[in-house]
C-alpha cells in the first residue's frame, strides 16, 4: 500500500536545537544603540517628554513662581515635602526630565545621520529601473498605437515627448531599453517627491535645533521677579530682585545696566455687562526705563505684550494693591512706614497682607491685614469686597506680639506670618475688635504699643524680567520644523513609468503606470492625467507634421 503524500517519516536523529549567536558586550551595545536610534523610540521619548512636562503646569515652579512654591508649602505642609523630594517644583531641571531630554537628543541624532546619508545617496542615484510587468501595479493604463509604417510616431519621438512631459512636471528620468527576441521595449523611469524626505529630515534637524536652543537658553539665561509699587524704581541687578533664578552657566557680569520705574498702573473693569460686572478687561503698567547714559524710554506693558529692554524682556505677571501702613511708637516717632503689597485672594481683589515691625516698639509686633477695595458686610457680620476697584476701601488688621522669628538668620517670606509662637491681641477669640482703617485714618495699638495709620493705597505690579540668548535660534528652528512638516505631509513621493513595446508583427503598445511611497489617493488620477497629456502631445505633434 502506498503511503499518503503528506506522510512524514519519524526522525530518529532530530537536528539539535538552533540557538542565536552570543552577542557579547559589543553586540549588546550595538543592539541597544539600534533600539535607541529607532524612530519608534524617538517618538516614545518625545511623548515621554511631553508627559514629563505636565507636572510643571500643575504645581508652581521655583524658576517662575518662587512665592507660589512658598504658598504651596504653607497650604500643603504634608504633601509639599513629598513633591519636593520628587523634584516636582523643579521639573525642567530635574534628573528624570533631563534624562528623557538627553535620551531624546541622542535618539534624534542617531536617527538623522544614517537617514541623511541614505537620502543623499538617493538624490545622486538615477531613478530605479522599470519593472518587467507593469500590469501588476494598481495604477496602470494601456493604449495601443498604430504600427510605425502606418504613419504613426517614431519610437524616438514618443520617448522624447514623454521625457519632456515628465521633466516639466519635475520628475527625474532615465531611459531603459530591453530586447526580447523579436520584440523590444523602451521605457522611461521617472521619480519625484524627494522633498518629502528632505522635509522630514529638516523637521527632525530643526527639532534638534529646538532642543539645543532650549538647553542653551536655560543654561545662559535667567528669570527674575520684582514687585513694584507705583512710583518705585528697581535696578537690573541681583540685589534688586525679589527672586532671581539664573541658568547653570549664567554670569551676572553680563546684566544690562538700566533701571525701571513704574509710573502708573491702570486697570479697566467691565461696567456695562451686568453678568460680567467687575471683570478686568485690560491691564497696563506704564514704565520708564533709564539707562546708564541717562537715556530714557517709556512703554506700556500689558499681558502678553512684554517690553524689550536691551537683551531682556519684561513681562507683566500680576497686580494688586499696596496700602501705605505707618506705625508710630507712643512718642509719635515713625518706626515703620512702607507700601505693603497685599496679595489678592478673590476676583473682587479682597487682599491679604502682612506687616512686620521688628524694632522701635517695646516688643516685636506683627500685623495681618485684609483689604476690601469696596467693602460690604454680610448678614453674619463678616466683611467682603463686592467690586475690585477702590470705591469704598477698608483695611482690617489683627495685631500679634512676640518673637517674629526673624532674628535667627533664617529667610522668611514677607507675605506670611508664623503666628504659632505669637500672642494675638485683636480679632479672633481675643474679644477685642480688629483694627479698622480707611485711607487717612489712624488708631491706637493695644496695650499702648503705639499707633497705626493707613496713609493711602497704591497699585503694584508683579514684573518678570527674562533673558534667553537662544530665543531667536529657537524661533528659527521652530519655523523650519513647521516648514519641514508641511513638506513631508503634502508632497507625495511618486514613481512613474512610460513604456513603449513593439512586438514581432509591428504592433505597438504604450503603458503608463505609477507607484507611490506611502498613502497617495491621487495616484490613479495622476497616471490617467499623465497618459492623457502624453497622448494629447503626440496628437498635437502629428497634426503639426501634416
Amino acid at each position: 500500500m502506498s503511503r499518503p503524500l503528506d506522510h512524514i517519516e519519524h526522525d530518529t536523529n532530530p537536528d539539535p536545537p538552533v540557538f542565536g549567536p552570543r552577542l557579547g558586550v559589543s553586540g549588546w551595545v550595538r543592539w541597544g544603540w539600534r533600539q535607541l536610534t529607532s524612530m519608534r523610540t524617538a517618538l516614545l521619548l518625545l511623548l515621554g517628554l511631553a508627559l514629563a512636562a505636565v507636572p510643571g503646569s500643575l504645581v508652581p515652579q521655583r524658576s517662575a513662581d518662587p512665592n507660589g512654591v512658598t504658598q504651596y508649602f504653607d497650604n500643603n505642609p504634608e504633601l509639599a515635602p513629598v513633591l519636593d523630594a520628587l523634584q516636582l517644583f523643579d521639573v525642567y531641571s530635574s534628573v528624570w526630565f533631563s534624562a528623557i531630554y538627553l535620551l531624546l537628543f541622542a535618539s534624534l541624532i542617531g536617527c538623522i545621520i544614517p537617514r541623511t546619508t541614505h537620502h543623499l545617496r538617493a538624490l545622486l542615484a538615477p531613478p530605479p529601473r522599470t519593472p518587467i510587468n507593469l500590469r501588476r501595479l494598481h495604477a496602470h493604463r494601456e493604449v495601443t498605437l498604430p504600427p510605425a509604417d502606418g504613419g504613426g510616431h517614431t519610437e524616438q519621438s514618443i520617448i522624447d515627448a514623454g521625457v519632456e512631459l515628465l521633466r516639466r512636471r519635475r520628475y527625474r528620468t532615465r531611459i531603459d531599453t530591453v530586447e526580447r527576441g523579436a520584440s523590444s521595449s523602451v521605457a522611461i523611469s521617472a521619480e519625484r517627491g524627494y522633498l518629502r524626505e528632505t522635509g522630514n529630515l529638516v523637521f527632525h534637524v530643526s527639532l534638534v535645533g529646538v532642543l539645543v536652543g532650549v538647553a542653551v537658553g536655560g543654561g545662559f539665561g535667567f528669570n527674575a521677579q520684582r514687585v513694584v509699587v507705583e512710583g518705585q524704581t528697581f535696578v537690573n541687578s541681583l540685589a534688586s530682585y525679589d527672586s532671581f533664578n539664573p541658568g547653570r552657566f549664567f554670569n551676572a557680569d553680563v546684566l544690562d545696566r538700566y533701571s525701571v520705574t513704574l509710573e502708573s498702573f491702570t486697570v479697566e473693569y467691565e461696567q456695562r455687562n451686568l453678568d460680567a460686572l467687575g471683570q478686568p478687561t485690560d491691564f497696563a503698567a506704564d514704565v520708564r526705563v533709564t539707562f546708564t547714559d541717562q537715556e530714557t524710554a517709556t512703554a506700556s506693558i500689558r499681558v502678553n505684550e512684554p517690553m524689550r529692554v536691551a537683551s531682556t524682556d519684561i513681562y507683566l505677571l500680576g497686580n494688586g494693591y499696596a496700602p501705605r501702613i505707618t506705625v508710630r511708637d507712643p512718642a509719635g516717632s515713625v518706626v515703620f512706614s512702607d507700601d505693603v503689597p497685599f496679595l489678592p485672594q478673590d476676583s473682587n481683589m479682597t487682599s491679604l497682607g502682612v506687616v512686620k515691625v521688628p524694632d522701635g516698639l517695646s516688643e516685636q509686633v506683627g500685623l495681618v491685614g485684609f483689604l476690601y477695595p469696596t467693602q460690604d458686610q454680610l448678614d453674619s457680620g463678616a466683611y467682603v469686597s463686592v467690586y475690585p476697584d477702590l470705591e469704598y476701601p477698608v483695611v482690617t488688621l489683627n495685631v500679634y506680639r512676640g518673637d517674629l522669628g526673624i532674628d535667627d538668620g533664617a529667610p522668611k517670606s514677607v507675605y506670611a506670618l508664623d503666628t504659632s509662637s505669637l500672642t494675638q491681641m485683636t480679632g479672633g477669640e481675643t474679644g477685642v475688635d480688629s483694627i479698622e482703617l480707611r485711607p487717612g485714618e489712624s488708631q491706637e495699638l493695644p496695650d499702648g504699643l503705639g499707633t497705626v495709620s493707613l496713609d493711602g493705597i497704591e497699585r503694584f505690579a508683579s514684573l518678570e524680567v527674562h533673558t534667553d540668548p537662544a530665543q531667536g535660534w529657537v524661533l528659527v528652528s521652530s519655523l523650519l520644523a513647521l516648514g519641514g512638516l508641511l513638506l513631508s505631509l503634502f508632497i507625495p513621493r511618486r514613481r512613474m513609468w512610460i513604456r513603449l513595446t513593439t512586438s514581432a508583427d509591428g504592433a505597438r503598445t504604450l503603458e503608463y503606470a505609477g507607484l507611490a511611497r506611502g498613502e497617495d489617493p491621487g495616484l490613479d488620477a495622476a497616471v490617467a492625467d499623465l497618459a492623457d497629456a502624453h497622448l494629447n502631445t503626440l496628437t498635437t505633434l502629428e497634426s503639426r507634421s501634416r
